[in-house]
């Protein structure tokens, strides 16, 4: 039976999938975490085939926070609209924890 592509139906990805899909590209953009770190958190809002992003990360610190920000909004975008091909207009980045490097706390001569 062959039938029209609009009749065929539609898939739906569930925003919970999306998520997953969001955390992992943000733990691909950052690199290595601090080994005590929490990593990245994804919530997503899918409405037709638009997907608002919510990421939480932990950071290491000193780093320059907006250039992570930055690096992890265009990755998580580009991953999410290629992988599920959904418009990605908006990726809002959360840092909830900077984690003092050991190398840079040991220099100013700080512990933990």
């Amino acid at each position: 039976m062959n039938l029209e592509p609009g009749e065929r139906g539609a898939t739906a990805i569930a925003d919970r999938v999306v998520a997953k899909i969001a955390a992992q590209a943000a733990r691909e953009a950052l690199g290595p975490l601090p080994p005590d770190a929490a990593p990245p958190h994804a919530t997503v809002v899918v409405h037709h085939d638009v997907a608002r992003v919510r990421i939480l990360l932990d950071l290491a610190y000193p780093r320059d926070i907006a250039a992570c920000c930055r690096a992890v909004r265009r990755h998580v975008a580009e991953r999410v609209g290629a992988l599920v091909e959904m418009r990605v207009p908006e990726v809002a980045v959360r840092v909830e924890r900077l984690h003092l490097t050991p190398a840079h706390g040991a220099a100013r001569g700080r512990t933990r």
